[in-house]
């Protein structure tokens, strides 16, 4: 059994900043690739930012320059400092994985719960 816990995300003002992290616990043999994806209302899900285990990252468009990504690996652990947050960067933000577990012969992918990010105008 494996979880991704996701902390983080609120409400905050145009310009402002938040800090989201995604915690994966379980039977976990190795993690790869981590990520942050998110889903407006009405809008497809999608990505957001990406870190491979050696830390090479990846980033939506829209997010460059704004967002960074950075984990953990001894923590199994993903974040994604959000600066200069805008009214659309509003969406529920979800955390993935990659993982092997114990005594699995590949990765699977894994999700976290949801955390809404509301930015206002």
């Amino acid at each position: 059994q494996v979880q991704l816990v996701v902390s983080g995300g609120g409400l905050v003002q145009a310009g402002g900043s938040l800090r989201l992290s995604c915690a994966a616990s379980g039977s976990i043999f190795s993690v790869n690739d981590m990520g942050w994806y998110r889903q407006a209302p009405g809008k497809q899900r999608e990505l957001v930012a990406t870190i491979t285990s050696g830390s090479r990252t990846n980033y939506a468009d829209s997010v460059k320059g704004r967002f960074t990504i950075s984990r953990d690996s001894a923590k199994n652990t993903v974040y994604l400092q959000m600066d200069g947050l805008k009214p659309e960067d509003t969406a529920v933000y979800y955390c993935n994985a990659a993982i092997r577990t114990i005594g699995a012969p590949i990765f699977y992918d894994y999700w976290g719960q949801g955390t809404q990010v509301t930015v206002s105008s």
